[in-house]
């Protein structure tokens, strides 16, 4: 597996959803959820490389997207069913540096809505995911038949 500079340059590893990752804050204050005490927030960096993409998953908590770049990414968001677009429409925003061509520079991804992503273009996209309540592997599901 050859590791994109970027991900090198930044400790990131590889996610289980494809792409690359590493927290870097985990608040200190704890709140009670349905699947015990979560940290109220945490935050990765999330890295897409050429020819990478993320898989269907879902979340349990509220996930904002803050895009920083160089490259553009689609955030297919699909549904809140037992399948991601189970019934539903998938919407795709466009995080990417073109506030007047439509680009979103942010995106919340509302608790229990599927998601993937996929770069927009040939660069790279970093960008920071902020999760709350905090994420825990425990709250998170990758659609069945995805990696």
């Amino acid at each position: 597996m050859t590791v994109p500079a970027t991900a090198s340059a930044l400790g990131l590893e590889p996610h289980p959803e494809g792409g690359w990752f590493r927290r870097h804050y985990t608040s200190p204050i704890a709140v009670q959820t349905e699947g015990g005490d979560r940290p109220a927030v945490t935050m990765i960096h999330y890295l897409l490389a050429p020819g990478e993409s993320s898989a269907w998953h879902v979340v349990s908590s509220d996930e904002v997207w803050l895009w920083h770049g160089p490259g553009a990414l689609e955030l297919n968001l699909g549904g809140s069913g037992d399948l991601p677009a189970a019934g539903e429409e998938v919407t795709t925003v466009r995080l990417g540096p073109s506030a007047v061509g439509g680009d979103q520079q942010q995106c919340l991804v509302p608790a229990g809505t599927w998601q993937s992503a996929q770069l927009a273009g040939t660069d790279e996209c970093l960008v920071t995911c902020v999760v709350s309540p905090g994420f825990d592997f425990a709250d998170w599901r990758l659609a069945e038949g995805s990696r």
